[in-house]
């Protein structure tokens, strides 16, 4: 039997068994929520990616490390897993890279010596200063569509959104204690690696 056949035969044979039309299935992907942020995430993942990874060679946790140590100064690794929500480990390795490329240095803290201040270079930097208005600029663009309006819902929004998901983690964590915490933190919320993003 042809393939294409064997496929027919058995979307013909689902049919059979009683399963539910399309319309009438009770979970549509294509219309949940959560799927849907996904989708919009991973999109615009994609297209900020282009904005410092083809000018300046950086992965999405090297980008989130670098925007954060331009924002506040000097942080600890620690602090930047809290602040970007990325695991311990991708923190480290994005650390460590850009210590290989003279971006960033570290600094011992002497209140707690298995933790590192971090702080930019002049080139990271600089590397900020030139990448922050081309990062403005994109979302700019992605928001022109918006009324003042629908920007302003849109955020308040977002803002809940946000709030509920972090209430919905602790509680799943606060449920799960049987469960192995470090697979839980690297877990990511969209069902995918979102350091594809921004």
């Amino acid at each position: 039997m042809a393939p294409q056949r064997a496929g027919r035969d058995q979307i013909e044979d689902a049919a059979d068994t009683g399963s539910p039309a399309p319309e009438r299935a009770p979970l549509k992907l294509e219309k949940f929520l959560p799927y849907q942020l996904n989708v919009v995430a991973s999109l615009v993942s994609l297209a900020l990616s282009r904005v410092y990874a083809r000018r300046y060679g950086i992965g999405v946790p090297e980008w989130r490390v670098l925007v954060t140590l331009g924002q506040y100064g000097v942080m600890t690794g620690k602090a930047i897993g809290a602040h970007t929500h990325m695991h311990k480990t991708k923190v480290s390795r994005a650390v460590a890279l850009m210590e290989q490329r003279k971006l960033l240095v570290r600094r011992a803290n002497r209140a707690d010596m298995r933790e590192s201040f971090l702080s930019l270079t002049a080139a990271g930097r600089t590397m900020y200063e030139e990448v922050a208005p081309h990062a403005l600029d994109f979302a700019g663009r992605l928001t022109e569509i918006l009324t003042p309006a629908d920007r302003e819902a849109f955020n308040r929004a977002l803002k809940q959104l946000t709030e509920r998901s972090a209430e919905l983690v602790a509680e799943s964590v606060n449920e799960t204690d049987g469960i192995d915490r470090e697979d839980l933190d690297r877990e990511d919320l969209d069902g995918q690696d979102l350091d594809r993003d921004e």
